[in-house]
């Protein structure tokens, strides 16, 4: 996870201005004159930007980040996502494995459990071929809320997990991480595609496709027979 402290010091006259998408617009006018050198200064008005002979300075600062998204994925092979510490991770290196893609949280009713499995199947099947991959999401009842190494540190402590736990992403709306509006667009929900609550989980084959989808209150030990199809094909 990646974080930025940044100051920024004009000697010119500033306006800031702050958009609700957390991008930061900074205008600066130069002024070809001096002030202090006019002799009635409360009738000075400055001139239009667009008016001045220095051009304006216009830049963005960006403070959010995003998966990289392929132009036309067939398969989850073809996505790149960040793993806990900001690093990319080409899904491409999970050919030939059976995965377990899942949107978790560690304050939820159905932590516990779904942890507890995932972990007894991964052990059970890692050497057989599975991963499992998870994304924290808090979306769904803000429960998710610790840093990334808070959420290394449950996951880890408390469940012994050894699969991966990448970047807390959104799973859902505007911003959901490209990765999740593939695997919604390829296996819709009961009532419609978006992600209902945490621990939703998909099932996909060696080849990168998704092939089935499961409700967050589905046992993952009970997902074990479809598992066995993949793993055994």
């Amino acid at each position: 996870m990646l974080c930025t402290s940044t100051r920024f010091l004009f000697s010119t006259t500033t306006k800031l201005a702050l958009s609700s998408s957390s991008s930061f617009h900074f205008f600066s006018t130069t002024y070809p004159f001096s002030v202090s050198s006019l002799p009635n200064k409360s009738f000075l008005k400055p001139k239009p930007i667009l008016t001045t002979p220095l051009t304006p300075l216009f830049f963005a600062l960006r403070t959010n980040h995003a998966m990289a998204s392929p132009s036309n994925p067939q398969s989850i092979h073809d996505f790149t996502v960040k793993d806990a510490k900001g690093n990319d991770v080409n899904l491409g290196q999970y050919k030939g494995k059976a995965l377990i893609i899942v949107n978790v949280a560690s304050q939820c009713g159905l932590t516990n459990s779904n942890y507890t499995e995932l972990s007894q199947l991964y052990e059970k099947y890692k050497q057989k071929g599975l991963e499992i991959l998870a994304f924290p999401c808090n979306q769904f009842g803000a429960q998710e809320p610790g840093s990334l190494e808070e959420i290394q540190d449950f996951v880890c402590t408390r469940f012994k997990a050894e699969f991966p736990v990448f970047d807390k992403v959104d799973v859902n709306g505007a911003d959901a991480a490209p990765i999740y509006k593939y695997l919604k667009s390829s296996k819709g929900g009961l009532f419609g595609d978006g992600i209902k609550w945490n621990f939703s989980k998909f099932l996909v084959d060696k080849n990168g496709n998704v092939v089935e989808r499961y409700a967050p209150t589905t046992s993952p030990l009970s997902i074990e027979k479809d598992l066995l199809k993949l793993l055994d094909a």
